[in-house]
């Protein structure tokens, strides 16, 4: 790669503010939207309403529901419903993948990225508050897959949108504190929403009938009215696109145009297809952590069902503190650094877990904690830096690239955490599975040239 194959500087792009400073109250007012929708990854996706309820034997034929958790058919029933949701959820990938760099482009050429972030905030509220009429019984299971699968497709849009808006409430200066305090601010919503989960459940409803899945639908509700409420500020606050609007084109001709527009990064800025290529692998392995390491909690260190619900709300909080405190780093040594001393302290801390685990829980605490420390600090770096390197007018075009390409690297976490366990024989050992993705990430982001590396303002 050639010295002057880098990322392009943004200290100067006309995308910005004019004003070296942006009203804390819109700062305040985007970063809202990240605390907003994230009890949808949280709640519904990862802890609570597919976990506890759309996977459990309410869903299944009462009679084999009858035979017990230790009959065949039963479990290959309860396996069944998680496979079918994992269908429905890759589906609503392949979906994603298909239209975010479109309507991304879409967005960007109507100048109306606030609008397409409204509406598509509506659509996920409807998703979740129609959780609501999922009952516990086996014909409504498909609805409750539908709505969250189309809940997925719509919160990966919005968030194409809700990306490229984060140059029009920073400035080269301020842009890495401003992602990690959206990024913090998103983990701490979900400590909050799953405490009140908890504390509700501890005090059984305070006397509710709870029977016919109510608990997980009323829970349901209530992330979809947690999201309107805490969206609000950024469609009140936040002003629209400031760009100069393009014509629109069919969604035919704009799959041309994103050809054509991948070509000339090709030729022009290859770096920032790189950087698209690097961020996704390391970015799914990212993902592989959270979603296995409460089972390497419970399966190899042997944490008691509370003991995980803790650790995940200790990781969630250790991860939302050093998110918000890492951006001030991403704003003085540039993105990329952060970045890389993320992702080589999350693969130093896998190694030891996997290392020491016959130590006991203490390790999976310590490493744990600081692994988790780690996820989200590369994860709001690496949204800094493509927003630095968009093309003005073109960010939430990139970023539905960013999108597209996350999606289309989606199958190497879980297939190198199954690989892993297969050749060797323990669950511990898929931990060097997902390691060994995000080690890949690493070392393609070790070719990745930009100028914001020893500063965010750093001219080329």
């Amino acid at each position: 790669m050639s010295n002057d194959d880098v990322l392009p500087s943004i200290a100067d792009a006309p995308g910005f503010p004019d004003s070296d400073r942006v009203p804390r109250k819109q700062v305040w007012a985007w970063a809202l939207w990240d605390w907003a929708t994230q009890p949808f990854n949280s709640v519904i996706i990862t802890f609570v309403f597919t976990a506890l309820y759309l996977t459990s034997d309410s869903f299944i034929d009462p009679a084999i529901a009858a035979l017990g958790e230790d009959d065949p058919a039963y479990s290959a029933a309860i396996d069944n419903l998680a496979s079918s949701l994992g269908w429905g959820i890759t589906a609503a990938g392949i979906l994603v993948a298909l239209l975010a760099p479109v309507l991304g482009q879409r967005a960007d050429a109507s100048g109306k990225r606030k609008s397409w972030l409204g509406v598509m905030t509506l659509v996920l509220v409807a998703c979740v508050g129609g959780l609501y009429f999922v009952e516990a019984t086996p014909d409504a299971f498909w609805l409750g897959v539908g709505l969250i699968a189309l809940g997925s497709i719509v919160a990966e849009i919005a968030n194409v949108n809700y990306y490229a808006m984060m140059v029009q409430v920073s400035t080269p200066r301020t842009m890495g504190r401003v992602s990690g305090l959206g990024w913090g601010l998103g983990y701490m919503g979900g400590i909050v929403a799953l405490v009140f989960v908890v504390l509700l459940d501890t005090f059984e409803w305070f006397g509710m009938d709870t029977s016919n899945g109510m608990a997980y639908r009323l829970i349901a509700v209530g992330c979809a009215v947690w999201t309107l409420v805490f969206a609000w500020p950024l469609f009140r606050y936040v002003p629209e696109t400031q760009v100069r609007k393009r014509p629109t084109v069919s969604i035919v001709k704009g799959y041309a145009i994103l050809v054509a527009d991948l070509r000339r990064l090709w030729n022009e800025a290859r770096s920032t297809l790189w950087f698209l290529l690097a961020s996704a692998v390391y970015r799914d392995g990212l993902a592989g952590v959270f979603t296995f390491g409460a089972i390497i909690a419970a399966v190899a260190f042997g944490f008691s069902d509370s003991q995980v619900i803790l650790f995940g709300i200790a990781a969630n909080l250790v991860a939302g503190v050093s998110t918000i405190i890492a951006g001030r780093f991403d704003d003085r040594l540039g993105p990329r650094r952060v970045i890389l001393v993320a992702l080589g302290v999350i693969v130093a801390a896998g190694v030891v877990i996997v290392a020491l685990h016959g130590v006991g829980p203490i390790v999976f605490w310590v490493c744990g904690l600081l692994l988790s420390g780690m996820v989200g600090p590369a994860q709001a770096a690496s949204r800094s830096l493509l927003a630095r390197v968009s093309p003005a007018g073109r960010e939430a075009e990139m970023f539905g690239l960013y999108a597209t390409t996350g999606r289309a690297a989606s199958f190497l976490a879980p297939g190198m955490w199954a690989l892993f366990i297969t050749l060797f024989g323990a669950t511990i050992w898929g931990t060097l599975g997902v390691i060994s993705v995000v080690l890949a990430g690493m070392v393609l982001m070790l070719f990745v040239r930009t100028p914001a590396d020893r500063g965010a303002v750093e001219p080329a």
